[in-house]
C-alpha cells in the first residue's frame, strides 16, 4: 500500500493549513468593533445614557459634578431620543407614555441639540400660575414648608455663585468643620399626588410671578428646583430658557439615580487627583422617590 503523495512533495508540506490574509484578519478585527460600537450607541439611544449635572438649576438636590443614569424608554422615544441628537426635530413620539408630575427629565429646548435637566411641574391641559414665588396648579396652591437650609460645601463644581452669577452670592459661610460652605435656604414642596421635593429659594427674583398659563396638549410646563436661578419654562428662549410649554417630543429621558459626584478638582493626566475628587455620600441617590 502506498500514500497519496505528488511526486517529490513532503507530506508535512502537503498537510500545511493556508495562511489567512493579513486583510482578511485586519477587516475581521474592524467588523468586530462596528458592532460593539453598534451596540453601545444602539443602548445609549434607547435604554439608557449617562448624563452629567452641569448648573446649580437643580439644587439642592442635584449638584454640578453630579453623574446621573437617565433612562431612555419610559416615555417613548422621540427625534431627541438618539445618541448626539442626529435626527431632525419632527412631531409625536414612539410608544409615548407621559410623565408623572414631579418626573426630573432631561430635555432639549426648541431651536437648540442641548440637553437641559429639569421637574415636570405642569401636565397637559393644566393651568400654571406662581404668585410671590408660591407654585399653583390647577387653582389650588402647592403646599410649601420652610426647611433647615441646606449647608452645601463649597468647591471647583459648587462655588456658591460668584460676583459674575450672584444668584447665590453671599450665601458663603463657615462650615461646623471651618471649611467655606454654601447656606441654601430649602423649602419642601408637596403636589397633590404626594410627590415631595425640596427646593431652592433665594428671595425675590423675576420668576417669582406669572400665569395663570394653560399647558397645551402634548405639551409639559417645566422648572428647575433651584426656582431662582433656572433657566425653564418660565424664562424666554432668548435668555436661555425654554420658553414656556415644552413639546412632550422634546423629553429624552427620566433621571433615575446618581451614580458618582466629582468636586472638580480632578486632573485628567493625574490619577492620584481622581479619588480624591469624589464627594461621599451621593453614589446610589435615587431620583424617583423626590
Amino acid at each position: 500500500m502506498t500514500d497519496d503523495v505528488q511526486p517529490g512533495t513532503a507530506p508535512e508540506e502537503q498537510a500545511a493549513p493556508a495562511k489567512p490574509k493579513e486583510g482578511s484578519a485586519l477587516w475581521r478585527e474592524i467588523k468586530g468593533l462596528l458592532l460593539v460600537l453598534v451596540a453601545v450607541l444602539a443602548f445609549h439611544s434607547l435604554i439608557a445614557k449617562p448624563f452629567y449635572i452641569p448648573s446649580e438649576s437643580m439644587m439642592p438636590g442635584l449638584r454640578t459634578g453630579d453623574r446621573l443614569v437617565v433612562s431612555k424608554y419610559p416615555y417613548g422615544w422621540s427625534w431627541v431620543s438618539p445618541s448626539f441628537h442626529v435626527l431632525p426635530p419632527m412631531t409625536g413620539r414612539v410608544l409615548g407614555k407621559l410623565p408623572e408630575r414631579g418626573d426630573i427629565v432631561i430635555v432639549t429646548p426648541p431651536g437648540t441639540r442641548t440637553d437641559y435637566i429639569k421637574r415636570v411641574i405642569g401636565l397637559p391641559g393644566d393651568t400654571i400660575a406662581m404668585i410671590d414665588g408660591n407654585l399653583i396648579i390647577n387653582g389650588a396652591a402647592v403646599k410649601r414648608e420652610a426647611r433647615a437650609p441646606a449647608i452645601i460645601p463649597v468647591d471647583a463644581n459648587s462655588p456658591c455663585g460668584s460676583p459674575s452669577d450672584p444668584a447665590l452670592y453671599g450665601f458663603h459661610m463657615r462650615g461646623p468643620d471651618g471649611k467655606e460652605a454654601c447656606r441654601v435656604p430649602v423649602v419642601h414642596e408637596t403636589l397633590a399626588s404626594g410627590r415631595n421635593f425640596d427646593t431652592v429659594d433665594l428671595g425675590r427674583s423675576n420668576e417669582d410671578d406669572f400665569g395663570p398659563i394653560r399647558v397645551p396638549a402634548d405639551h409639559l410646563w417645566l422648572m428647575g428646583d433651584n426656582r431662582d436661578d433656572s433657566a425653564d419654562s418660565r424664562v424666554e428662549e432668548a435668555r436661555g430658557g425654554l420658553g414656556g410649554p415644552v413639546p412632550f417630543e422634546n423629553i429624552g429621558g427620566r433621571a433615575e439615580f446618581i451614580t458618582f459626584s466629582l468636586d472638580g478638582s480632578t486632573i485628567w493626566w493625574n490619577p492620584l487627583t481622581w479619588f480624591k475628587a469624589f464627594r461621599s455620600g451621593r453614589a446610589g441617590q435615587s431620583l424617583r422617590n423626590n
